[in-house]
């Protein structure tokens, strides 16, 4: 284990070499793992964050500053960084948890992480950790949209067509499919104006929603960047596979297909989930 290169990594050469082991120790490892390291890394990050975002973009309110926040610190994110450093390579785990593949587990990961700052933070102070917290955030906030980000499909597809003065989305249950311990939900999304129908598949009536919002949102963002202006008063027709994450747009100069789980899903696809 070449802890040299993790080290190299984080930007950061610890002090008390103790610090990192325990950082990168799980509880399934021994007695002195890095749980009370994660919850000090925790407020860390979260003070960090919020100064950089505070700093960053002068004209938001709190409101969306607290959603960017929470969406930079939530544990697919951390999971994320994670990753980017390879960190499951360094991990320290107890037998059951590595037969178990915990190495490669999100949960595990962004906890780590977050152990790891709490650890840089004690071995060198506040400004080490920030240094590593800001290295690692800064590119994703250049790479972002701070209006989007943290917003979900179906808001995000509410204020989409808001802003171009088309009605709502209507969302409706189709199927269920599965034991009822175990239900998975078909929800249909309609965009009428757009000639929008698409389906999308979830272990909840929210999470079918948001899957069938999402592929919604894709197809009318393509709809209405193909269609010229002029064009638009001649709705498209929408021919659509009714299969979970699947779509098809189509002109009105092209016959349309059948909506069938036959159609050819080659014609038209515009996105998968």
């Amino acid at each position: 284990m070449n802890l040299q290169l993790l080290q190299t990594r984080l930007g950061y050469t610890f002090q008390d070499a103790g610090l990192l082991q325990q950082a990168l120790t799980h509880r399934s490892h021994s007695s002195l793992h890095n749980e009370r390291l994660e919850f000090l890394g925790d407020s860390v990050l979260n003070c960090v964050v919020a100064s950089i975002l505070y700093e960053r973009y002068i004209a938001i309110d709190e409101g969306d500053l607290s959603r960017l926040r929470a969406n930079l610190v939530k544990q697919q994110s951390l999971y994320e960084i994670a990753q980017k450093l390879e960190l499951s390579q360094f991990l320290r785990l107890g037998e059951g948890e590595l037969k178990s593949g915990g190495f490669r587990r999100p949960s595990i990961l962004a906890d780590t992480l977050e152990a790891l700052l709490g650890a840089i933070f004690l071995d060198g102070g506040f400004n080490p950790a920030r240094d590593a917290i800001r290295s690692f955030y800064i590119p994703i906030l250049d790479s972002v949209d701070p209006q989007t980000l943290g917003k979900d499909a179906k808001t995000l597809l509410q204020e989409f067509l808001q802003s171009k003065k088309i009605s709502l989305p209507q969302y409706n249950v189709v199927a269920t499919h599965g034991a009822a311990h175990s239900q998975e939900f078909e929800i249909e999304c309609l965009v009428p104006k757009l000639g929008i129908q698409v389906y999308g598949r979830g272990g909840s009536r929210r999470a079918g929603e948001q899957a069938a919002a999402k592929l919604a949102l894709e197809v009318a963002e393509q709809a209405l960047v193909k269609t010229p202006a002029a064009a638009r008063k001649a709705k498209p027709r929408a021919a659509q596979l009714k299969l979970a994450g699947i779509a098809t747009i189509q002109s009105d100069a092209a016959p349309a297909q059948q909506d069938s789980p036959a159609a050819n899903p080659a014609s038209g696809k515009l996105a998968n989930t």
